[in-house]
């Protein structure tokens, strides 16, 4: 689990052949570091007249760090259930039949984490926004890169979700999982725009 292991351990796993953690993992933990950041440079905010949103938007970005990380984990689970079902016996009807329920079963679930990590990753872009309009001048570059950490976390999140989405029969679950795609288009747009806008104030 990420929460038990330092940086390296977990990206040198990342880097072997085990099938998890992966790209869903990575995306996650992007996210944190991007809220990570937020939380820093609001931080580095608080002795304007914005201290009080400065404070607010500093304990919001920490709490969207255990979040990120859960997601992480949350993922690699999700794939070891979804490697479990079509692992399963498919040697006769009946266990076919059990076996097809049973991946479109880990298939939903697998789509689960990536479908909350868009959610993540668009509040870490909305805060980064909301930090651009009043945060120390100096930590610009940080909000610009939670901003960027954000958009490749929900960009990862929305290729899985994508995959996800494909594999799944049922009508409703995929209409449901589709809204996430659309919030993660807005939020992938939105931390571009922010970046730019940033480097035009960056560059004076």
């Amino acid at each position: 689990m990420i929460s038990s292991e330092n940086v390296r351990a977990y990206v040198e796993r990342m880097a072997s052949g085990e099938p998890a953690p992966g790209g869903g993992a990575a995306g996650a933990l992007q996210a944190a570091l991007g809220a990570a950041l937020l939380a820093m440079s609001a931080r580095y905010s608080t002795g304007s007249e914005h201290a009080a949103q400065a404070e607010r938007a500093a304990a919001r970005a920490e709490e969207l760090i255990p979040r990120a990380l859960g997601l992480a984990d949350d993922d690699a689970e999700a794939f070891g259930a979804l490697s479990g079902a079509y692992g399963l016996p498919k040697d006769t009807d009946e266990e076919r039949a059990e076996r097809s329920r049973a991946v479109q079963e880990a298939t939903a679930g697998a789509a689960q984490p990536p479908r909350a990590l868009i959610g993540v990753g668009a509040e870490v872009v909305g805060l980064a926004r909301e930090l651009t309009g009043w945060c120390n001048p100096n930590v610009l570059s940080d909000v610009a890169a939670a901003a960027e950490a954000a958009r490749a976390a929900v960009a990862t999140a929305m290729v899985t979700l994508e995959i996800n989405v494909r594999s799944l029969k049922d009508a409703a679950v995929r209409e449901e999982l589709r809204a996430g795609l659309t919030q993660g288009e807005q939020a992938v747009e939105d931390a571009a725009e922010l970046t730019r806008r940033i480097r035009e104030r960056v560059r004076g």
